[in-house]
């Protein structure tokens, strides 16, 4: 009876009421801090993020783009999430650029095209339960830098490997990780 009356005042609240006091939140962070995976997440944000500059300057192909930034905190941070998982980093960034690089292609670069993009990049990814949010800014990338077709190879599809490649590897050295938690 009591979530009845409950139900019944937040009705009787106006729809704006209602709506802004979602916005509140409850509680407080539940990350917690942990000296080993702050360590863990150092080493491989450094050693992902220094090959690819490397790679990068040792050959004429650019191998670095800055959402493998956030994909380096997703995958060594935030390991065992599903948005950190190989099939979210390498599909997420192939699927948002290749809708970039498409649209581009089609319509140009104007504001909306960009916002069409971002907005198609983030349905087809959900779509395919790719979804990796650092590949959102993909579009965006690529559009505002009138990026070809080859973009899709280096730096994203190599690049996306090669995070993956140093998040299994180093990811696996801690005996209480095991990654990834799926592939496909």
């Amino acid at each position: 009876m009591e979530s009845a009356s409950v139900t019944s005042k937040k009705e009787a609240q106006p729809v704006h009421v209602r709506y802004f006091s979602k916005m509140r939140g409850r509680g407080r962070s539940s990350l917690q801090v942990n000296v080993k995976d702050t360590l863990t997440g150092f080493v491989g944000g450094f050693i992902t993020i220094s090959a690819l500059v490397l790679l990068t300057n040792m050959t004429s192909s650019v191998w670095l783009m800055a959402p493998f930034g956030a994909s380096c905190v997703l995958a060594f941070g935030m390991w065992n999430a599903p948005l950190s998982q190989p099939r979210n980093i390498i599909g997420g960034h192939l699927i948002s650029t290749f809708v970039g690089l498409a649209t581009y292609t089609m319509f140009g670069n104007a504001p909306w095209v960009i916002g069409l993009a971002v907005g198609l990049a983030i349905a087809f990814m959900m779509l395919t339960k790719t979804t990796h949010p650092p590949a959102g800014a993909d579009p965006l990338i690529v559009i505002l830098g009138a990026y070809s077709w080859s973009y899709l190879v280096t730096p994203v599809l190599l690049g996306s490997l090669i995070i993956v490649f140093f998040a299994l590897i180093l990811n696996n050295l801690r005996s209480n990780r095991q990654y990834p938690t799926f592939w496909i």
